[in-house]
Formats: C-alpha cells, structure tokens, sequence
C-alpha cells in the first residue's frame, strides 16, 4: 500500500502517539480541571503541557491563548459566528475550503457582507487585489495558508500588513500547514490560527485549536457554545477569560495527548528537515506527471510555493475512475473529488468533476513516487 492522503489526515501515525494515547487512559484518566484528586491533576498537567507545546510551535508567548477545538472546523466557525456581525464585511480569497465558506454564506443572509478576491487560474492570488477589495468595513479577512486542493501557498504576511491597515484581523486556516513547514504567528502578522491535530501535526482526529494572537480583543468574540469549564463555577455566566471563554464542556484529553506527542515527534524530526523532505518528494511528483501525455496538473507547478498537494485531471477518464484504480490495482490511496472546497475548483475550472489529488507526507519516500508515477503512467495509455 502506498498512502497518497495526507491532506485528508496522515497515516501511519508515529508509535509515540498511539502510545501516549494509551497512557494517558492509564495513567491520568480523571477530568482535567473539574477535581483535586491526583487523576485529575495529572490530566490537567497533560492538557497543559500541550498548550506549551502548541505555543511554542507557532510562536505564541502565552500558552492560555491556545483553544483547544474539535478540528480547524471547528476553530474557524468560533471566529466567523463569534466575531462578525449585521453590516461587517470579511474578504476570503476564492480557494476557500467549505470550513470556511458554509458559515460565511449563513451570515451573508444575516446581513454580512463577503467579498471573495479572485485567485489567478494557478491558485496564486496578488495581495495588491486584496487591497484593493479592503476597506473601512473590513472586519476579518480570513485565508487559507496551503490550498487542500492544488497546494499552492497563499502570501499570508502581505496579506496582514493589508488587513492591518485597515484595522481588519488576519484569520489563517493552517489545516494543511501546520506540522508541515514553519509557521510563526508573530512574524507573519497572524492574529487568529485555526489548525488541526490530525494532519501533519501527527495528532489523532477529533483535536484541533484555535490560537488568539495578543492583540485580539476577545471581548469582541462571543463564544458559540456555552456550559461547564471547571472554573468560575459559582457562575451562571460563560468566564471572560482564556481559554476557558472558548473551551466549555470536558476536554477531548485523550486526543491532546495525542497531539502533545505528536508535536514531541515532529520537534524530534525537525520541521525544516520534514519540509524539504516533502518539497522533493513534490517536486518529483510534479516532474514525473508532467511528461505523461494528456495529463493535466493544477496549481502553481513549483513546489518552493506549495505544501505537498498535487491535483491532475487526465481529459476523457473521470476521476473516480482513476483513484479507483489506483486503489485496485496499485494500492495507491488518494482522495478523488471536489475536496470539500468548490470555491477552489471553479477557480482551476475543474468544476464539477473534481481532481485526483496526490498528498504524500513525512513517511512517503521518493521509491513511493516513481511507483505512483509510473502507475498514473499505465492507466493514462490504457
């Protein structure tokens, strides 16, 4: 079997995971934060040894600005529903995954205005056309950071400076960059990161977060849900503070050990080692498809300015065809479709088909891809 789906979620996970996961049901089963006994305490000590660690990777300061979330879904939502109101305006580019683009067309019907920047056919998009689209209404632009579909980076950095000046928050969906290539909060003015565990930060499904940069005023975001949080519990009303604004009900505390573990490997590997893994093994899928006849690849087709997402279409095969038999007669996993994200599909014109899209990760190596190469070879002639 060669796994070709790390966009969707990375397989195999580290053994490091699945036995942090196993222990933690062991040794620290208690609710974290809800008692003082000795279970409890120790859960508590892992959720937090988390937040340190989630901190750390994005350059986050404080660890207390870490929300704990279900998925980046999840993270997003929070922001969208919690922040914009009647009248406000958020400006997305036209990549946007369904995370982002399904909450936003209910609030358009409650009176927000969205404004969608046009992504070039390559999926690159020009910050000078966001600046254009801004303006004094401009509450949040929110961005994904690496398409799901096609890969291609979107200039997250310029695109602060732009939201900034016109006194609008940066929110980056980093689903498909976080674990994957270096990603500094700080330095790239991001003031609000949605991420998942269950990607490329090696993490099981089910845990994700939402980091709140310092100069977020969270007065301004109303927590969508509400309930218990282990503190303040002489209240009847949601504490102001964080994370617990923001983290009602019993933390998934299995699932961020799992994450803490997972972050542990990745350090342990080096993110910049892990990133110019994946760029060769991108770039060979890039060069490889390329000289199969007919074939077309989606995207920017440099993989300096990709994650390691590879989209192609082969004219008069549907594409449930071919990851079909990839899957059949290769062993070749790879999702097939419209990802999740039509938005980005009417921008590359391969609505309403879709693409196969090939997602290799830190376990593929470069044997894997001449495999899959030649095998996309075979089924494009026959």
């Amino acid at each position: 079997m060669i796994y070709l789906d790390y966009a969707a979620t990375s397989w195999p996970k580290p053994p490091e995971v699945l036995a942090a996961m196993s222990d933690v049901l062991e040794r620290a089963g208690g609710n974290p934060g809800r008692s003082g006994h000795s279970l409890s305490i120790e859960a508590a000590r892992v959720v937090y040894d988390a937040r340190e660690e989630v901190a750390g990777l994005f350059n986050v300061p404080d660890p207390l600005r870490v929300v704990f979330t279900a998925n980046a879904t999840h993270a997003i939502n929070m922001v969208l529903l919690g922040l914009l109101r009647p009248g406000d305006e958020v400006v997305v580019s036209s990549i946007e995954h369904n995370a982002v683009m399904r909450p936003l067309r209910v609030l358009e019907q409650k009176g927000v205005q969205v404004t969608v920047v046009q992504c070039a056919s390559d999926g690159t998009l020009n910050p000078a056309d966001v600046a254009r689209a801004v303006s004094s209404k401009t509450r949040l632009v929110a961005m994904v950071h690496g398409s799901n579909v096609m890969g291609t980076l979107l200039p997250v950095d310029e695109v602060a400076a732009i939201a900034h000046k016109v006194g609008a928050l940066l929110l980056v969906d980093a689903a498909q960059t976080a674990g994957t290539l270096p990603v500094d909060m700080q330095a790239m003015g991001m003031d609000l990161l949605a991420f998942t565990g269950h990607k490329s930060l090696q993490g099981p499904t089910g845990i994700g977060g939402l980091i709140v940069g310092s100069n977020v005023d969270i007065s301004q975001i109303e927590p969508v849900m509400r309930g218990g949080t282990g503190s303040q519990s002489e209240l009847e009303e949601q504490p102001d503070g964080l994370p617990d604004k923001y983290e009602s009900g019993t933390h998934n505390t299995v699932g961020i050990a799992g994450l803490l573990a997972g972050i542990r490997w990745l350090k342990s590997k080096d993110i910049e080692q892990i990133r110019a893994h994946e760029m060769s093994l991108t770039a060979a899928l890039l060069e490889g498809l390329s000289d199969i006849p007919g074939l077309i690849v989606y995207g920017s087709k440099e993989h300096e300015r990709s994650v390691a997402v590879v989209s192609f279409t082969i004219p008069g095969k549907h594409v449930s065809e071919i990851g079909l038999r990839l899957d059949d007669e290769f062993g070749i996993l790879c999702r097939v479709g419209l990802h999740c994200a039509p938005a980005a599909h009417r921008t590359i014109g391969t609505y309403p088909e879709g693409t196969v899209r090939l997602a290799p990760g830190v376990m593929t190596s470069l044997d894997d891809i001449h495999t899959v190469v030649s095998a996309v070879r075979h089924i494009a002639r026959s």
